[in-house]
């Protein structure tokens, strides 16, 4: 009994080589939600700093402000650098997966 379990666990820790088509689901998955995640936090700054401004001018507040040249101006800056930084890290992961992978296969 013992020996059969101790090969399923065998077969759970073998790792397999690493695939290259994992690479642009992660790169996209993270670069959208590092977007969206960006837009909504400068979103809400902007709405409150368009806010407090129309109240020291004695204005009504312009939310279009904060939508157009605030939040999504500064969503596609952060979405652009994400998308570089995250295409780097996931190719240097997957280089080093790999040479991990040769070198388990070899010992």
């Amino acid at each position: 009994m013992t020996n059969r379990s101790s090969d399923l666990m065998a077969k759970a820790i073998e790792k397999r080589s690493p695939r290259w088509y994992g690479i642009p689901l992660r790169v996209v998955a993270v670069t959208f939600i590092g977007t969206l995640m960006t837009f909504a936090v400068s979103l809400l700054l902007a709405i409150i700093g368009t806010v407090i401004a129309s109240a020291i001018r004695g204005t009504h507040p312009d939310m279009r402000i904060a939508y157009r040249l605030i939040a999504l101006q500064m969503a596609l800056v952060a979405g652009a650098i994400i998308f570089v930084l995250s295409v780097a890290i996931e190719i240097r992961h997957y280089r080093q997966m790999k040479t991990l992978s040769a070198i388990e296969r070899v010992s």
